[in-house]
Formats: C-alpha cells, structure tokens, sequence
C-alpha cells in the first residue's frame, strides 16, 4: 500500500491526479507504444538533422550570401509556427496516432525539396513546407508521448527527447558519410524519405489510438489561460537559450577566446551531450522531486555555470560552463509538455501547440538577439543575458509549482 501511494503522489505531482497502475495484460502493448513513440522521436530529429552538413553546399550552389541563407531557412520555422495554428486542434479531434502518420509521410516526402530547391525563394518555400510538417508531427507526438506517460503512471516524456536528441546525433554521422560518399542531398533525402515512409507504418501501428477529445478544440493559447502562461514562458526563455548556445557557442569560443578550431568546434558538441544526459536522467528526477523543481533546480546550475565561464574568460572553463548550460535546460521541454498536457479544461495537443508558440518565439529571437547586443557592447556581455533568463526561469518555475504545492485545483 505504502508503493502504490508514494506512486499515486508521483503522478499528482506530474499529472495533477492519480494514475492507477498499469495492468500485467496491457504492458506488454504499452511497452509496445512506448517504443514506438521513441523510435519516432529518433526519426524526426535523424531526417532534420542529416541535412544540416549540407547546408555549406547548398549556400554555395545557390550563390547566396549569409544574409539570403539565413532568411532561406527561416522557412521552416516559420512553416513550424504556422502548424501550431492547426495541428493541435487536429490532434484533439482524429488523435495523435493519425497526425504522426499523416506528418510523418508529409515530413520525410517534402524533405526531398531541399535538394531541389533553385534559388533563396525556392529554398524558403521548401523549408516553410518541410517545417510546417515537421512542427506538427512535433506536436502529434509529444502528444502521443503524453498519452503513454499517463499510462504509465510516472514520468517518461524526458526520455522521448533523450531519444530526439540520439537522434540528431545519428543524422549529422549519416549526413556527413553521405558527403563523403559523394551523394548530393537530392539524392540523400531521397534514400532517407523512402526508408522514414517505409517503415512509418510498422512505427505508427502499436501507437495509442484513443487520445482524441469528446469535442474538438482550438488552440489553447498561452494568453487566454492563466496556467499555460507561466509554461510558455518557461518555453520562450528555454528555447531562447538554446538557440543562442547552438548558434554562438562556436563563435565565442573562436573569437573572443582565441580557442584553437578543433577547440572551438567542440562547443555546441559539449552543450548537446550535457542536455542529453540530462534528459536521460530526467524522469528518474521528475518522478522523485517533480517537475518544475527540476526545471528550476536545473536552470539554476546552468545559469551559474554560464556566469562563472563567462567571467573567467578561458576556453577549457568555457566548454565546461557549456556543459553545466546543457544541464541546465536539459528538461525544460518535457516538463513544460507534460504540465501544459494536464491543465485542467484543454487537451494535450492544443495545449502542447499553445505553450510550443511561446517556445518557438524565443528560438527565432535569441540568436538576433545576441548578435544585435553583440554589436552594441561585446559578445561575452552579449552572452550574459542566458544567465539571467535562467536565473528569471527559476523563479518563473518556483511560482508556477506554487499552486500544486499548495493543492490547488
């Protein structure tokens, strides 16, 4: 009695009710969704993250200055941003299952448009496109992640993006041996679109099939719910962070640091397995401090670690304030995910779609952001405002756990 009550109070904390234990006939099916879930998770972040190496290739062939390349690619953000309006209101109405399919087939076909793409128009067009699909297969599938956590009983969602981030790995490893195999990214995204279309079947087959609502709902936007509101800002600050680390890490460290190339290079590298680890470890951290506590306590280290790097001023500390900076907003994003899922009144996929504005806000704004700072004062100074946006998540997250601490509804 004592097991199943400590494991009821890990679900309130996560859920914000009881999960009733999961029954031996339905475990072997669960297991089954939860592998699935993963495996699509790896996917996604393996299709996007192959063709980053090309990238160079592409800005090349297209003749494109830094500046066209980086409005071209702004597509599939904007594309992303642009799902959110329908496909959480898709999810709640047909369920996560169907969604996964239908973006999953969108995502890897439209991927091939990259290669074909014949000028910065061309290239916006076929990112918007690509992004559109894959923010909205982001979406169905934190959404599916949801629904297998709930079964569960106790937090999973972490260890889905441990899986995204494993993901992003592999990709950039078979993007750069395509490279040097010689295959051009036409043919690359061709190969890797039949194998993602392939096999999307068998992946989305054991998936849960009864997350959708009663009544169809629109997007739970962060404004209009006081309890989504404090989710998107931790989403916004999160986000904004990340992308700042994955565009200026290798940059300080070359520019203001004097880091030798390999040394500089070793950066972001240094940043993303720390976030990983801490995804991996995440729900074993969840299940037993909850959540936001998590996020705060984990926002703090980083935040500090990120300080002292920066006042220091030396190369190796940097990689290691990088690091502790990895750490630190490791779960941000399946927490908020799973809190956002359990506000009482919306189902996961608006409400998921909702908070994803927030986030999506701050990963467009943070790399400019730091650039503009940058010219103004100097890119160290520039940098510290992560720092302090970590230091503003630990208290957005200490007073969002207020009310569950407090057993409000």
């Amino acid at each position: 009695m004592e097991r199943i009550s400590r494991r009821a109070a890990v679900a309130e904390t996560m859920a914000g009710v009881p999960e009733p234990e999961v029954d031996a006939g339905a475990a072997a099916p669960l297991r089954a969704a939860r592998v699935a879930t993963a495996a699509v998770f790896t996917l996604h972040a393996a299709l996007f993250a192959s063709w980053t190496p090309h990238v160079p290739l592409v800005k090349d062939h297209l003749g494109l200055t830094a500046g066209a390349l980086g409005l071209a690619l702004l597509g599939a953000p904007v594309g992303s941003v642009l799902a959110t309006l329908t496909a959480g209101g898709a999810v709640s109405r047909w369920g996560s299952r169907r969604v996964m399919l239908v973006t999953l087939l969108g995502y890897a076909s439209s991927s091939v448009g990259l290669g074909l793409a014949g000028s910065a128009a061309g290239l916006f067009a076929a990112m918007l496109v690509w992004g559109g699909f894959q923010g909205a297969l982001d979406i169905a599938m934190n959404a599916q992640g949801v629904a297998v956590q709930r079964r569960y009983g106790r937090p999973i969602l972490a260890s889905f993006h441990a899986a995204w981030s494993l993901g992003g790995f592999a990709g950039t490893g078979l993007g750069v041996l395509a490279l040097a195999g010689g295959l051009d990214l036409t043919r690359q995204m061709a190969i890797f679109a039949g194998i993602a279309v392939l096999a999307a079947g068998p992946l989305v087959r054991p998936l849960l099939a009864d997350d959708h609502a009663v009544e169809q709902q629109r997007l739970a936007w962060p404004w209009r719910n006081r309890r989504l509101a404090p989710l998107a800002a931790l989403m916004f600050a999160g986000l904004l962070c990340e992308g700042a680390a994955a565009d200026w890490a290798a940059v300080y460290l070359r520019d203001s640091l004097a880091a030798p190339p390999q040394l500089a290079g070793s950066g972001y590298a240094a940043f993303a397995v720390a976030m990983f680890a801490g995804r991996a470890l995440g729900d074993r951290w969840s299940a037993r401090f909850g959540g936001l506590p998590v996020v705060g306590v984990l926002a703090g280290v980083g935040g500090a670690g990120m300080a002292v790097a920066l006042a220091v001023g030396a190369p190796w500390l940097a990689l290691a304030g990088l690091a502790a900076f990895g750490l630190g907003l490791s779960c941000v994003v399946p927490v908020v995910f799973s809190a956002a899922a359990e506000v009482p009144g919306s189902h996961p996929g608006p409400a998921i779609a909702g908070v994803v504005t927030g986030g999506w806000a701050g990963f467009l704004l943070g790399p400019p952001l730091i650039g503009l700072l940058a010219q103004t004062v100097s890119l160290p100074w520039a940098l510290a405002l992560l720092p302090v946006l970590c230091g503003a998540m630990v208290a957005v997250a200490v007073s969002a756990n207020r009310p569950a601490r407090a057993g409000a509804p």
